[in-house]
């Protein structure tokens, strides 16, 4: 087990690597000045060109880029241009908010997908399977972006059940937080959970063709202990990997929702960054989110020895 963690580990160098120069030349090659936009309009040739190389923009951008790599790898993301605070302690700050989301949103997802996966599988064929499968196809194909201001429309503005936006800390109390993020989080929430009642159902069909299956119910097991049982966590592999991957895709994807209903996490950091050419918070941030995904990658991969046991993590 632990030579298959550093094996992984080890193997998300080149992934990083890749990810550092990609954002890096994305960034610095894209039309811009942080000196311009932060002096503004009426700033001189003269005045830019002292900031810039105050900031170390005049420097040639392997240099650059040698002596951002060079910070990280010790801890030191850089500093922000515009707030003038550590790029890591910006993160921080915003770091609350989107994970929050993400927890209460991949929440929605499972209580939703699971159940409706289920249910569509064992009733194969059936108009509540073809019911289901067609709610989980609207589901995919409707943006977030649009569910979530019918949302803010009907349960904030009509209703007035819950606020329309803004945030408020786990230190306001458990309620005064849940409250703020319930729309964000089933807007969020709902493309992932038709991703996820779909793999779920794939996954249930070719295990429930199965003769222990067939076996289990001979023998006289109850149809509920068959289902969730035998026959889930057998399924479960396939439906824990689109989990992972859909718990990182809320991570990295909650940048509109976050705009919309005015929640102070990540993507509305990166995207007040982008709007100011903040190049250290934007290569940053996204190279942060880079490694919450692969993180969470990798406990899937662990996870899979625990779900299954014939699963050998340390013979790959």
């Amino acid at each position: 087990m632990i030579s298959y963690i550093i094996k992984r580990i080890v193997s998300l160098i080149p992934v990083l690597f890749v990810v550092s120069v990609a954002i890096f030349l994305i960034v610095h090659l894209t039309p811009g000045d942080p000196a311009a936009a932060i002096l503004g309009i009426e700033a001189s040739e003269e005045q830019i060109q002292k900031l810039n190389e105050e900031m170390g923009l005049d420097l040639p951008i392997y240099q650059q880029y040698v002596n951002w790599v060079t910070g990280v790898l010790q801890g030191d993301f850089g500093d922000s241009y515009f707030m003038n605070e550590p790029v890591t302690e910006s993160i921080l700050n915003h770091l609350g908010p989107t994970v929050s989301l993400a927890i209460l949103a991949e929440i929605v997802s499972l209580f939703l997908a699971i159940p409706i996966g289920i249910i569509a599988a064992y009733r194969r064929g059936s108009i509540t399977d073809q019911s289901l499968m067609i709610i989980s196809l609207l589901g995919m194909a409707v943006p977030s972006f649009l569910l979530g201001l019918l949302l803010m429309l009907t349960f904030g503005v009509y209703l007035q059940w819950l606020p329309v936006a803004g945030y408020d800390p786990l230190s306001e109390g458990l309620w005064n937080h849940i409250k703020y993020l319930i729309l964000p989080a089933i807007a969020l929430g709902t493309i992932q959970a038709a991703l996820v009642a779909r793999m779920t159902r794939s996954s249930m069909l070719e295990v429930l063709n199965k003769n222990f299956i067939k076996t289990a119910r001979a023998k006289g097991v109850k149809e509920r202990k068959v289902i969730f049982k035998h026959a889930l966590r057998n399924a479960f592999l396939p439906i824990l990997t689109v989990i992972g991957q859909s718990f990182g895709t809320l991570v990295t994807g909650a940048v509109v929702v976050e705009t919309i209903f005015n929640l102070p996490g990540l993507g509305q950091l990166i995207i007040n960054s982008i709007e100011r050419r903040d190049f250290a918070v934007i290569q940053g941030v996204v190279l942060f989110v880079t490694l919450i995904y692969v993180f969470i990658n990798l406990i899937v991969d662990l996870l899979y020895g625990v779900i299954d046991p014939r699963v050998r993590l340390d013979k790959k």
